[in-house]
């Protein structure tokens, strides 16, 4: 094992907190954000396509995928980590589909990223949450095979 494998060892779990708090803090901010209007002009984000489908302006969709993006980043921050971080990464999927519609290339390519992140944390979280459950049966074995040792 080299030095870069042993300085790594141990380090999943604080890459899974990492991608937690971001999949958490950046949602909320940016459903949040869809008020205000500050960091983006976010109706200027919809592709064409999207704006002629939509039964209301682009200012109340993007205030209702505001909503949607609040929700997935409490989700992200509770007990459902591992549901929200895949609510996440289709969601990013279908941010990135109508980026490509509307020329945005470049912020289509990172949101495809970032849903790929998205799914490693739900992956991440699944694999934690089988290591903890696996952890309370192991003494649980143990003292069971103690006992049958005692009995017999």
């Amino acid at each position: 094992m080299n030095s870069i494998q042993r300085a790594l060892r141990g380090q999943v779990d604080v890459a899974r907190v990492a991608l937690r708090v971001c999949f958490g803090a950046v949602p909320l901010l940016a459903g949040l954000d869809k008020y205000f209007n500050l960091l983006a002009d976010w109706p200027h984000y919809l592709s064409p396509l999207a704006v002629s489908l939509l039964p209301v302006s682009p200012s109340t969709a993007m205030h209702v995928i505001g909503v949607v993006e609040i929700a997935v980043g409490i989700a992200v921050f509770s007990q459902w980590t591992l549901i929200g971080s895949l609510v996440a990464a289709v969601w990013l999927v279908a941010i990135a589909l109508n980026l490509i519609a509307a020329g945005f290339f470049d912020i289509a390519v990172r949101d495809l990223v970032l849903a790929v992140a998205a799914y490693t944390l739900a992956c991440l979280t699944a694999q934690h949450a089988a290591a903890a459950a696996y952890a309370e049966q192991v003494p649980q074995r143990a003292e069971r095979v103690a006992g049958a040792r005692t009995a017999a």
